[in-house]
């Protein structure tokens, strides 16, 4: 009989493929992830440096304007 024993050569070589596709995999699927959790961060951040700055904000009163009547 011409059979391969269990755990040969080609066998864990075809494993070691499905393997390094798997990582390829996931690693092109996280790097659109931490792409947009990045950019969603920022614009949290960005978001509350402008409520703050708006919250802090004194209110400027009014300039008076002044009418001049013609003579």
């Amino acid at each position: 009989m011409n059979c391969r024993r269990y755990g040969s050569k080609p066998t864990i070589g075809f494993w070691m493929l499905v393997a390094v596709a798997d990582s390829a995999m996931l690693f092109a699927t996280a790097g659109p992830a931490v792409l947009i959790s990045i950019l969603v961060a920022l614009a949290v951040i960005a978001g509350g440096i402008v409520a703050a700055r708006s919250l802090t904000r004194r209110s400027v009163p009014a300039t008076r304007t002044v009418v001049r009547r013609r003579a």
